[in-house]
């Protein structure tokens, strides 16, 4: 009987099965690399979406036969590496994803291979301490002074040394790290009200740009939302680009462990960026072993997370946003984080920021290219401006006053591939919608900070 092309039914991801000494048998893995290449192969229907589809699609057309039958396993890892782990490539293009016979995953085989590299210790150490960005977060904001003139992309000497020693790309941005966490800065505030919401802080807003995690909470106060900040750890994102899902695993029961008694007096989970949004409701109930202790407290965590612009959304359909919001003159720019589009939850920061008053707003939904801690990596930093290149030009092409993306990191990266095609692009601090939310209030001085209603909860 002959394949179909695609299913109809929704797309289903199975449980990682990491655990199991197959996972990590080399000979079982490459051959189903070679089952899957060789359907990318005949399909390539993600040939625009990332590098690793054109390096697998170039890989097998210039070998000897033109099929994967000459094509060295040993030639797969460029095109492993080139896998940022977007999962678009799952849930946008391929036709052939479970319930499909053909059973395609593309990222978790990517995962995987990573998996079993990570296990015989070819992680690089410098790409290790990179990822551990609790210690990183701590260290660059007792000392953010200098930790962010070290960092600077002005600071030539320092940016090629530490290109030399640790292979981050010269040109890269990097965050720069608050004076303080935000869990620090925002400790004065008091809790009054029914149980609400969980802010999960995550590592990026607790300790590079707490302006975001500030917005979002000045705007739930002013909807008379009751909000606990709460920040245990990183979700482990970081550790999943490279395969320690052991890691992840751990991070996943903890953080759990941590939020559950919340979740059982009632209170919802909010992220403030895509990526953890993404780890809390999707990655983490197919990482840990269903039979483990630790599932039923993840699945709960899962069940009740939210993204900040999903839930914000939500709350206007409910009750309505508080009466209050000024225009935004100049227009916006609204890039969907492809691990905001992962999430399927639709294009929520775009209608979040469609209930700004008489403020043009434009739409980019495609990848910036950056990858996380991918893209800023000398072997990948010119790849990533390349992928994220159509954005940049559109984003220029708009010339709205202000560009945001629920991603951060990627709009950064859409800002410096904005500014290479053209010299004198210029982007204000914003970063995420939730900050013009913020913005559109007017909040963000002395008194509005003091009629917060939320209490910081650290544990």
């Amino acid at each position: 009987m002959q394949a179909k092309e695609s299913s109809i039914a929704a797309p289903v991801r199975h449980p990682v099965p990491w655990q199991e000494d197959g996972f990590y048998n080399e000979e079982l893995l490459d051959a189903e690399l070679r089952r899957v290449f060789d359907i990318c192969h005949g399909c390539r229907r993600c040939f625009n979406l990332c590098d690793s589809f054109p390096r697998l699609f170039d890989l097998i057309d210039e070998s000897t036969t033109g099929e994967l039958d000459s094509v060295s396993s040993t030639d797969f890892k460029p095109v492993v590496d080139a896998c940022t782990l977007c999962d678009l490539c799952f849930l946008t293009k391929c036709p052939y994803v479970p319930p499909h016979e053909f059973n395609l995953d593309f990222p978790h085989l990517m995962l995987r291979y990573r998996a079993g590299q990570h296990k015989k210790g070819k992680t690089r150490i410098i790409a290790k301490e990179l990822t551990k960005t609790d210690r990183n977060g701590k260290l660059g904001c007792s000392c953010s002074g200098l930790a962010n003139w070290a960092t600077s992309t002005n600071n030539s000497l320092t940016r090629k040394m530490l290109e030399k020693v640790a292979g981050v790309d010269k040109q890269a941005y990097l965050p720069p790290y608050s004076k303080r966490p935000l869990t620090s800065a925002a400790a004065s505030q008091e809790q009054k009200g029914e149980p609400g919401i969980v802010l999960y802080a995550t590592c990026f807003a607790n300790y590079n740009n707490t302006a975001i995690g500030e917005a979002a909470l000045e705007v739930l106060a002013r909807n008379q939302v009751t909000t606990e900040l709460v920040y245990p750890q990183c979700c482990g994102m970081p550790q999943l680009e490279h395969g320690d899902i052991a890691s992840v695993v751990a991070r996943a029961a903890s953080i759990a462990a941590t939020m559950e008694p919340w979740i059982d007096k009632g209170y919802e989970v909010v992220s403030l960026t895509p990526s953890c949004s993404l780890m809390l409701k999707f990655e983490w109930p197919l990482l840990v072993p269903q039979q483990a202790d630790e599932f039923a407290k993840v699945q709960k965590l899962a069940n009740a997370t939210k993204d900040i612009s999903e839930y914000l959304v939500g709350l206007a359909q409910k009750s309505g946003l508080t009466a209050g919001m000024q225009p935004l003159e100049g227009g916006v720019t609204a890039h969907i984080a492809c691990h905001a589009r992962a999430q399927n939850i639709g294009q929520k920061a775009a209608a979040l920021l469609r209930l700004l008053p008489d403020t043009k707003v434009d739409i980019i939904e495609r990848c910036s290219g950056h990858g996380g801690s991918w893209g800023i990596m000398k072997e990948n930093f010119a790849i990533a401006l390349k992928v994220g290149k159509p954005v940049a030009r559109t984003a220029n092409k708009q010339a709205n006053k202000y560009l945001v993306s629920e991603c951060p990191l990627a709009r950064e990266h859409i800002v410096q591939g904005m500014q290479l095609l053209a010299k004198d692009t210029e982007a204000n601090a914003y970063q995420h919608p939730v900050e013009l939310i913020a913005l559109a209030y007017r909040l963000g001085d002395e008194t509005s900070k003091q009629e917060n209603q939320t209490h910081i909860s650290t544990d």
